[in-house]
């Protein structure tokens, strides 16, 4: 059953209420008209519980905004949701076109800071959130008086002599819920081994983060990037307000998993709304992402927590191969990823989270 503006309905209950289910839930296709984001094909996403986001079909079908009741729960950058033509790959041109959003995709073969590889220079965070998908589907099917509604599609990183990797990527959400599935099988179409490197950068902001917001989580270690981050170790899990001249910090967390194998974590400010309370939190299995990248930027405009499940570490792939930690696909192999993002609505639902979490 769906709970809907605080009632169960059945499925038969629903329908004889409504025309059709786009009253109040579904999923609208559409495309973006002006300035940089102009050709953009968009699903825009609605559960019925208040919980809305946008999936960006020609941007790699990363998730740009994201809200729960009328409050952003993503930070979205200045850049704007770029269209593909725009991307500019070497160094650190990839964050002309970096719009935050709820999830932006990193990868498939390089993920991180920009190097060069076995003579091959690569910018930061590789080419995935600039493919336009292809094979392109949606829809929203009934499984007994539950509801789901779904988007699918096809992100390919190819050249010729080089990679052919395939992204399979499902997205759905079920009627009355407030929360995502991200679904990801990669696959080497190729015939040559070829890295294998995915960071899930999903980009939290205001009015979620604020000074008055924690991180929530079973770290069995944290790390910091650099000496900035060293600096603010002991507040690596607490914010403040939009500060000039910041200099951001990056934390590298090892999380605990639970019985099940999946680790989570969640950003939560108790304060919001006179103590209504409003979180996000994702889950993931640590078998499939060993790490966790905490981005903590308060800096003006740029506001900002990103907490980004990764197969790797953010050095780039040059360092990531001396070090040991690269992956490789072998030439027909395939490699699942499961991401579970949602809304926590209350404080009884953030304390329940916390409650959860692994000793």
């Amino acid at each position: 059953m769906a709970t809907l503006f605080g009632k169960e309905y059945t499925r038969t209950q629903i329908l004889q209420a409504v025309g059709e289910i786009e009253q109040f839930a579904g999923v609208r296709i559409g495309e973006l008209g002006d300035g940089f984001e102009r050709g953009v094909r968009i699903a825009d996403f609605r559960t019925g519980s208040g919980f809305d986001f946008t999936v960006l079909i020609d941007r790699g079908m990363d998730i740009g905004g994201a809200s729960f009741g009328g409050a952003s729960l993503a930070w979205r950058s200045s850049t704007t949701a770029v269209a593909p033509a725009f991307y500019e790959p070497e160094g650190t041109g990839w964050l002309r076109g970096f719009h935050g959003g709820l999830v932006v995709t990193c990868g498939l073969t390089q993920a991180g800071a920009a190097c060069e590889d076995e003579g091959q220079s690569l910018g930061i965070h590789g080419r995935a959130s600039y493919i336009p998908a292809a094979h392109f589907a949606y829809g929203g099917d009934w499984q007994g008086d539950a509801y789901e509604m779904w988007a699918s599609g096809q992100v390919r990183e190819a050249v010729v002599f080089g990679e052919n990797m395939v992204l399979q990527r499902r997205i759905s959400a079920r009627l009355g819920e407030s929360r995502l599935f991200l679904e990801d099988t990669v696959t080497n179409q190729g015939y040559q081994s070829t890295p294998l490197m995915l960071l899930y950068h999903a980009n939290f902001g205001f009015p979620l983060i604020g000074d008055q917001t924690v991180l929530l989580s079973a770290a069995a270690e944290v790390q910091p990037r650099d000496a900035a981050a060293a600096a603010g170790i002991d507040q690596y899990n607490r914010f403040q307000s939009p500060t000039p001249g910041y200099q951001e910090q990056v934390f590298v967390h090892r999380l605990k998993a639970d019985a099940a194998g999946y680790a989570q974590v969640a950003l939560a400010n108790k304060q919001f709304r006179g103590g209504q309370g409003l979180g996000a939190y994702l889950r993931f299995r640590l078998d499939e992402l060993p790490y966790l990248v905490q981005w903590k930027m308060m800096g003006q405009a740029n506001y900002v927590c990103g907490l980004e499940p990764s197969t790797n570490l953010v050095w780039g792939r040059a360092r990531e191969r001396a070090e040991g930690r690269l992956q490789m696909l072998e030439p027909g192999e395939t490699r699942h990823f499961k991401l579970e993002i949602g809304a926590l609505t209350s404080q009884k639902e953030i304390e329940a989270f916390e409650a959860g979490l692994p000793e």
